[in-house]
């Protein structure tokens, strides 16, 4: 199946602690079906100091699943993702305005 959320798009959280804000995708594991999104499902990390690392309490975002994110349109409203073929090419676009995703 097609991905119709990648790493670098710009998505808005549909459902949860964080529902309404937005960040860019920086992973996504399509066989759990999660993504981190950056600034979004903060969880605190305790880690034992080392040679390398200062140690304490460090904050890092946790995977998200995406049916908790949509994309962000050009409007910065959420929309849910197309495909179609434009040429030889498959693209993704955007319901709402219509709007090819990735050039």
């Amino acid at each position: 199946m097609a991905a119709k959320l990648r790493k670098g798009d710009k998505v808005v959280v549909l459902a949860g602690k964080d529902k309404g804000k937005t960040g860019e995708i920086s992973s996504v594991n399509p066989s759990a079906g999660k993504a981190v999104v950056e600034g979004i499902n903060m969880a605190v990390r305790h880690t034992r100091q080392s040679q390398e690392s200062q140690g304490g309490r460090i904050p890092i975002a946790v995977p998200v699943d995406l049916s908790n994110l949509s994309l962000v349109d050009a409007n910065g409203k959420a929309t849910r993702v197309g495909f179609r073929m434009e040429g030889d090419k498959k693209v993704r676009f955007a319901k709402t305005t219509g709007d090819v995703i990735d050039a």
